[in-house]
């Protein structure tokens, strides 16, 4: 695979997890979402997942490293093997910053409020976007 297909897949990926992140969290509170009360868990809940985001410092730490090491290794005999091991981090990472809007989809059975699921969902949007493939790597 050439430089620019690699990048269009990791494009297309990353497009993907965004569905994948947000998608739970609106399904269940258009379907679950209307007729439930606050609960006792919804504030625990909000913040359990203000809290996952933690989870994303060392898998960050780690995807700037690969990124690193896929910078040195352009147009060398190596670059191919630096690319995928960007992938299989940065999927991780990925995974990594959906936790907080899927603490949220799992709120909505809490009756946690809109606005905190609004939150929690762009905490994973905001944290979604730092593992977006940088110019600097065409």
């Amino acid at each position: 695979m050439t430089r620019g297909q690699l990048r269009r897949r990791l494009a297309l990926e990353w497009w993907h997890y965004l569905a994948a992140t947000l998608a739970p969290l609106f399904v269940l509170n258009m379907a679950f979402g209307s007729g439930l009360k606050a609960g006792v868990l919804s504030m625990p809940l909000f913040i359990a997942g203000l809290a996952s985001m933690f989870v994303s410092l060392p898998l960050f730490s780690a995807y700037k490293r690969a990124l690193i090491a896929t910078e040195q290794a352009l147009n060398g005999p190596e670059e191919h093997d630096a690319w995928m091991a960007l992938a299989r981090t940065r999927r991780l990472a990925m995974l990594g910053a959906a936790l907080p809007a899927w603490i949220a989809a799992i709120a909505v059975f809490a009756g946690l409020e809109a606005i905190p699921l609004i939150l929690l969902a762009l905490a994973s949007v905001v944290v979604l976007c730092l593992y977006r493939i940088p110019a600097q790597l065409s």
